[in-house]
């Protein structure tokens, strides 16, 4: 699939007006706490020596919902991080909706200054919370301020689509994103482990943000990108192939890949890893991880008066097996 052009998406980071802030669950933090007292009957003292560990657990669990709940931020439902902000009747909002909200307290319109909730800021310090991702199996706890940088790396966060055309916003797990390329993108969908590909271009001197993306190999029950652009590089107008693996960086190392592209009694040969769709195409690309061929070797490939583009890329993948003698890798080839 071939693209002229790229088209960009960005989002206003315009102020929001008063009236136009969405408030979910307002929260008011006083500075001082009450106790009140529990009345002194036989009940209760029943009550008490009759619980259980297992009812003190629930009531732990309860409690730190409830404070989980404190800090959630009421315009944006996000949790909240410091420096947490109150207002002077004490409902509290996070530093960034706080900007945006004109300094008005969004429950009560009143001006928001400059003050802490120092108190919920230190009893976040004291939490515990799962991953956000545990109910895609991510086992892992954390306490509240490293929740946040674990969940930006986590391996079980979603993954973002790896179409190469457009800054593309959908997110989602492999067999879902394997859909959207093929429904909404219109990818190639190829199954085997080799390929054999031609790429003719009229024009082969506009290659400023020409980009293709090729094909969508299942592999090993696994899913390849491959990608075939043509770019600048410095003054020099290049072409370059490479090989993306749809999962994890540590998955990927399971595999490697071969590119080659020839005419004319000549060959260009490339071998490697595929690199993960954790890495935007546009790192890839730009860490010239993959097949680089530049423009004049490109068209002396071609052949003819070197006036249009057509270059075979062929290449294959393969799994790397380990020696069950020496240790090392041996490739298994698909066929």
């Amino acid at each position: 699939m071939e693209l002229d052009s790229i088209e960009c998406v960005s989002s206003s980071d315009g102020m929001i007006d008063d009236d136009e802030i969405p408030l979910h669950h307002p929260h008011i933090i006083h500075s001082q706490y009450s106790s009140s007292k529990t009345p002194n009957n036989n009940n209760n003292n029943n009550n008490i020596n009759n619980s259980s560990s297992n009812n003190d657990g629930i009531a732990a669990i309860h409690s730190t919902t409830s404070v989980h709940e404190l800090l959630e931020c009421p315009v944006c439902t996000n949790s909240m991080y410091p420096p947490i902000h109150q207002c002077h009747n004490g409902h509290t909002i996070c530093s960034t909706c706080k900007a945006r909200a004109h300094n008005r307290c969004p429950t009560c319109r009143q001006e928001l200054g400059d003050i802490r909730c120092l108190a919920l800021e230190k009893v976040a310090e004291s939490l515990e919370l799962p991953c956000k991702y545990g109910s895609v199996g991510c086992p892992e706890i954390f306490p509240y301020y490293s929740k946040l940088k674990h969940e930006s790396v986590c391996n079980f966060r979603p993954y973002s689509c790896p179409y190469a055309g457009s800054e593309c916003s959908v997110v989602g797990d492999i067999p879902y994103l394997v859909s959207h390329l093929r429904d909404d993108h219109k990818v190639d969908m190829h199954s085997g482990c080799t390929f054999n590909h031609r790429y003719v271009k009229s024009n082969p001197r506009e290659v400023e943000n020409a980009t293709w993306m090729l094909t969508v190999f299942n592999c090993f029950g696994q899913c390849f990108c491959l990608h075939f652009e043509a770019f600048q590089l410095g003054t020099a107008p290049v072409y370059m192939a490479f090989l993306r693996f749809m999962g994890d960086e540590m998955e990927a190392r399971n595999y490697s890949y071969s590119l080659e592209v020839g005419g004319n009694g000549r060959k260009l040969t490339w071998e490697g890893t595929p690199r993960s769709i954790r890495d935007s195409h546009r790192k890839v690309r730009d860490s010239h991880d993959g097949l680089v061929i530049q423009r004049n070797m490109a068209l002396f490939f071609s052949g003819g008066e070197r006036k249009e583009l057509k270059l075979r890329v062929t290449g294959r993948i393969w799994k790397e097996q380990q020696n069950p003698d020496g240790g090392a890798c041996m490739p298994n080839l698909c066929t």
